[in-house]
């Protein structure tokens, strides 16, 4: 993906301030598809979780957020002990449930995939 150039964009200025910044319409396409692709980043706080206390991405997600296992379980529509048994293990779980999970948080899927 390429990133519009500064010879692509045209600055509208007002009082000999810039305002606004125009941009052809195709590197306006390819910013709003790039924004979309940040929305999966995960935040420092979760990969420090990850890191220092070896937590897997499920886990850190649920602790960032302040959530209680009970709470998450009930939100994803599973038991609680099958949500503790996927924070033990660096299983890989079903598709289906990774987007349960991921809803029940609050996160785009693939921000609980490694």
């Amino acid at each position: 993906m390429n990133a519009p150039t500064l010879h692509n964009v045209q600055v509208i200025s007002r009082n000999g301030k810039p305002e606004y910044a125009v941009v052809p319409y195709m590197d306006y396409l390819r910013l709003l598809e790039k924004a979309e692709d940040s929305e999966a980043i995960i935040p420092h706080e979760v990969v420090e979780l990850v890191i220092e206390k070896e937590f897997n991405l499920l886990k850190a997600w649920r602790k960032h957020l302040g959530l209680t296992q009970k709470e998450v379980a009930r939100r994803a529509d599973i038991t609680q002990s099958a949500l503790s048994q996927m924070e033990r293990t660096a299983s890989n779980n079903r598709t289906a449930t990774l987007e349960k999970l991921a809803k029940a948080l609050g996160i785009e899927t693939n921000q609980l995939v490694d």
